[in-house]
């Protein structure tokens, strides 16, 4: 299916059209494609734009499932990349993708827009085990703002005790999780008029963003 809000080169456009329509700033760059500049960004749009990358063999995961499932306003690079299927895949050399030859399992796969990704909760604990800071912050950011998922992460890693740092991943959620709720109750008490007359301002948790790294020299080829 054609969106008529996705464009990809020599689909409908060749990359001069569609480079001079950006410097007109008719559109702007989005995963493998261009989008109108005043097109609001879906998670639908997001994983379409992918799909020239993504294809049927590969799953988008960590920083670009949370891209995709609207965890982070910015497109991450490099894209992160998973085997979905059982067939082993020879990565390619493309220095704007991490590639994980390990095989994500079929119930941790969802399918949007023609593409796969990692569930919202294999998504966040693979964020919260990483080794990379960045995505350590990421996953405690994303658990405050959505407690609900970061409980259904920490479920996940209790299904899955020997995947390497679950231990420390369940710890980085359940501190998330906990600062939540205390910040939901000091919210709630912040509502109510205090001695003195003057009234607190609840407190709630910010958007979450993503910061971008510099592209590597080629295509990464990493085990989870």
């Amino acid at each position: 299916m054609v969106s008529p809000f996705l464009f990809f080169v020599d689909e409908r456009l060749s990359l001069a059209e569609l480079s001079a329509a950006c410097l007109d700033g008719l559109l702007v760059p989005l995963g493998e494609g261009f989008i109108p500049a005043d097109a609001v960004e879906t998670p639908w749009m997001r994983a379409r734009s992918l799909l020239p990358l993504l294809g049927e063999r590969w799953a988008a995961v960590r920083r670009t499932a949370a891209w995709i499932h609207g965890a982070v306003d910015e497109e991450p690079f490099p894209h992160h990349v998973q085997r979905a299927g059982s067939t082993r895949v020879r990565a390619r050399s493309d220095a704007r993708v991490v590639f994980h030859d390990v095989r994500l399992e079929p119930a941790d796969i969802r399918s949007l827009a023609g593409v796969h990704l990692s569930s919202p909760e294999r998504t966040l604990a693979d964020l919260a085990r990483s080794g990379d800071e960045g995505e350590v912050a990421l996953a405690r950011e994303w658990a405050r703002h959505d407690p609900q998922l970061g409980n259904a992460a920490a479920s996940w890693l209790a299904r899955h005790p020997r995947f390497p740092h679950a231990r420390r991943a369940a710890a980085v959620l359940s501190a998330a999780t906990v600062a939540a709720e205390a910040a939901r109750h000091g919210g709630a008490d912040g509502e109510r008029e205090p001695e003195g007359g003057g009234i607190h301002e609840p407190t709630g948790v910010g958007p979450v963003r993503a910061s971008t790294g510099m592209p590597a020299a080629g295509a990464v080829s990493t085990a989870l």
